[in-house]
Parts: structure tokens; C-alpha cells; sequence
């Protein structure tokens, strides 16, 4: 049947119903976009299931949307949180995250444990001397990857979900010029390579059918400026070893290995890259506005639950238990975009006006 146009600044947004035992009704984000339409076509239950997101440190990223969406559909979910920024999470778990933990039947997330991670450290024979010195690792042990798969199966037993949130570019903020060997070789291995040792350590403790997602960017595949530091590269790498991974990981262990690229979302990783000249705005708060301005879809403010909704679909085997090698575009359509609409260079193109002009709200 035909949906109904929404009013402007209004979007539909299909929901996946689940089972009440499971967590009754997926619903957007309670502090973004508001449910619209909701979809009986697909059960997604997923109770008796066990999730590890590594990259969770509060409720504004996409680690924390898609946490979000595995335990409203029933699955426990455990985090991986960089030592650094763990004491900080730990408090605000604590304290309580409000209306960004609450699910659709009123109650809150529950995360079931959180695991010290630092995704930089394959295995302990790799952490230095100084970094166990360091005020934010002072207590810790086992937190590198190999350590903390092998606790989490030993806690929880098999694994059915692996979630990759987590990019890190020491020097970001440079372009590829100026960038670093060191700097470069950073970006990799703490976004892209980590990846891969995740699914060596985590995938002989996961469940055949299994999933395994990452968060990418278009950088990867287009020239973008401000995204430095070797990131763009990192996510390249990211996007080719999901490819390897998902056929070597397919036929080791029977799990399935896709990415999301994702589009700008305000997070407090992506609020950190450089502001602009003279202005309080951040390269992430350009990149927003860039999208809204240019791409397919203008009336859709981009948020974090698109993403968490997405990974879902990706993850859940009842959803998508034959595909493999994605990289998923939940952007807006900004990927598929070769121009700008906003350029001064078509100002006065009559054919650019008519479509900027139009912002996805003249249906019937």
C-alpha cells in the first residue's frame, strides 16, 4: 500500500516488531525522530543472544545506538570501552543515562558488563611498559583484544554479535601532506587493523551465523577535506578487509562480516576534529550541514538510530543471514551524490535551482 507523505521536518520511519518477551516494539531514538509508520513483517527475537560492541564510551555515538537496538530485541549486551575514557562511563552509568537508555517499553538499556579495551594491543606481549604506567591504565590488566575475547566467552560463552566502533587518528586534524609516518600508521592500526584482530580473537568464540559489523566512512573512497591524519586510508582498509574477512571468516567459523558508512553524526570523537577559522563550528558541524544542503534526502536529519536500526537489520540472521562483504550505506544518499547543489560555480544553474528548491515534501 502506498505510505502517505509526512508533513516537512517529519520522516516515516519502518519499525521492527518483536516479540514482548524480547522487548516489545523497536522504536526510534526517544530524543530524535518520532515513530511513524510501523512494519509487521519481520519478528526479530533475539533473546538467549550475546553482543560485544567494542567502542562504547557514552550515548551520543553510533556504538551506543546500536547497543540500543540489540537489547531491545532481547540480546545481552557487553561493551569494550578504551581504558582512557572508562572511569568517565563507569560514573555515567552510574548516574544514569535518562531518556538515551530508555527503550520502548519505558525501561533502560541494560549494559551487562563493561570490559576495559584498548583496541591498540593485539595481545599482552604487545602493551609497553609506559602505557601500564599510565594514571588511566593504573590497575588494569588483560585489556588488550586477545585477552578480553578469551573473558568474555569464559563470562558469557558463545558470541553471536561483534560490533567495530572505533576509529582513532592521532593526527586528523592534518591533511595527508603533512601527515606522519607514525601518525599514519596509527590511524591503521587503531581503525582498521583492529578490526581484523578483533574477528582473529573474538571469531573462534563466536556462534556459526554470527555477525560481525564496523562503522566506515565515504572518505574512504572519495577525497575529503578535513578528514586527515591517514583516517580516509584507514577506512579503505577497513572497507577491503571487510571484504577478505567476510569470505575467510565465512568458511573458518560460518559468521558473516559486513560495514555500515555511515554519514556525519555530532559524536564526541567526531566533535573533537578541528573548528573552523573564526567560528565556534567543528568540521563535523560543516560535514552536517554539507549533507543536509546537497544530499538526496534533505528533509532526514541523520542520527545515530538510522545507523543502530541498520546494524540490526545487518546482524540479525532471521534479516539477513545471507549477506556478507556489504559495506551499507546509511547516509542520506550523499554517496551517490557527484555534485554539490550548494556550489557557487551552478548559483545561477536554472536546472541546480529547481532542485534545491525541492526538499522531499511536495507528496500528495
Amino acid at each position: 500500500p502506498r505510505l502517505q507523505s509526512q508533513p516537512r521536518n517529519h520522516r516515516m520511519q519502518a519499525t521492527l516488531s518483536i516479540p514482548r518477551a524480547a522487548g516489545a516494539i523497536l522504536r526510534p531514538h526517544a530524543n530524535t525522530v518520532t515513530k511513524r509508520y510501523m512494519s509487521n513483517g519481520f519478528n526479530v527475537d533475539l533473546k538467549g543472544k550475546v553482543a560485544f560492541v567494542a567502542g562504547v564510551a557514552d550515548s551520543r555515538g553510533y556504538g551506543w545506538a546500536i547497543s540500543k537496538y540489540l537489547a531491545e530485541a532481547g540480546a545481552k549486551v557487553l561493551v569494550g570501552t578504551w581504558p582512557v575514557v572508562l572511569g568517565g562511563f563507569k560514573k555515567a552509568i552510574e548516574k544514569g543515562f535518562g531518556d538515551d537508555a530508555k527503550m520502548s517499553n519505558g525501561e533502560e538499556m541494560k549494559i551487562t558488563q563493561v570490559y576495559p579495551l584498548d583496541l591498540a594491543f593485539s595481545n599482552e606481549q604487545e602493551i609497553p611498559a609506559k602505557v601500564l604506567q599510565n594514571k588511566y591504565y593504573a590497575g588494569l590488566t588483560g585489556f588488550d583484544i586477545r585477552s578480553v575475547a578469551a573473558k568474555v566467552h569464559a563470562d558469557h560463552g558463545p558470541i553471536d554479535f561483534l560490533v567495530h566502533s572505533v576509529a582513532n587518528g592521532p593526527e586528523v586534524t592534518k591533511p595527508l601532506l603533512q601527515t606522519s609516518r607514525q601518525g599514519y600508521l596509527a590511524a591503521s592500526s587503531a581503525s582498521a587493523y583492529s578490526m581484523i584482530a578483533m574477528v582473529q580473537e573474538f571469531g573462534p568464540y563466536m556462534a556459526p551465523g554470527g555477525g560481525v559489523i564496523s562503522i566506515t566512512y565515504m572518505a574512504s573512497e572519495k577525497a575529503v577535506p578535513g578528514y586527515g591524519g591517514g583516517m580516509s586510508s584507514a577506512k579503505a582498509q577497513l572497507e577491503s578487509d571487510t571484504r577478505t574477512l567476510a569470505f575467510e571468516a565465512g568458511r573458518e567459523w560460518g559468521i558473516r562480516v559486513n560495514t555500515i558508512s555511515a554519514g556525519p553524526l555530532k559524536s564526541r570523537a567526531a566533535s573533537a576534529i578541528g573548528k573552523g577559522l573564526g567560528s565556534e563550528k567543528g568540521h563535523i558541524d560543516f560535514s552536517i550541514d554539507y549533507m543536509k544542503a546537497n544530499s538526496p534526502l534533505p528533509g532526514n536529519d541523520l542520527n545515530s538510530d538510522d545507523v543502530g536500526a541498520a546494524a540490526l537489520a545487518l546482524l540479525a540472521p532471521q534479516l539477513s543471514r545471507a549477506i556478507t562483504g556489504v559495506t551499507l550505506y546509511v547516509d542520506n544518499g550523499m554517496h551517490a551524490m557527484g555534485l554539490a547543489l550548494d556550489s557557487q560555480s551552478f548559483a545561477d544553474s536554472p536546472t541546480f535551482k529547481v532542485y534545491k528548491d525541492k526538499t522531499g515534501a511536495q507528496g500528495k
